[in-house]
């Protein structure tokens, strides 16, 4: 995500809730507003194993089951 959009994109709504700061780089966006909306470069599917999954993994259950 090109660094000079940062500002006019938190302006809108976007979190820039994650970034690398050595290198200013975006590594999670979220949208408040939304129910669940993250986006995300890491991958938690490489860690994550059925008894201990990813926090990701389980917002976004959660989140599926709270709108049931």
């Amino acid at each position: 995500m090109n660094p000079e959009f940062h500002k006019i994109l938190e302006e809108k709504g976007l979190s820039l809730s994650g970034i690398y700061p050595d290198r200013n780089l975006v590594e999670f966006i979220e949208i408040p507003k939304n129910r669940f909306f993250v986006a995300t470069q890491a991958h938690g599917e490489f860690t994550s194993r059925p008894l201990t999954p990813s926090p990701l993994f389980m917002g976004f259950v959660q989140a599926c089951l709270t709108r049931k």
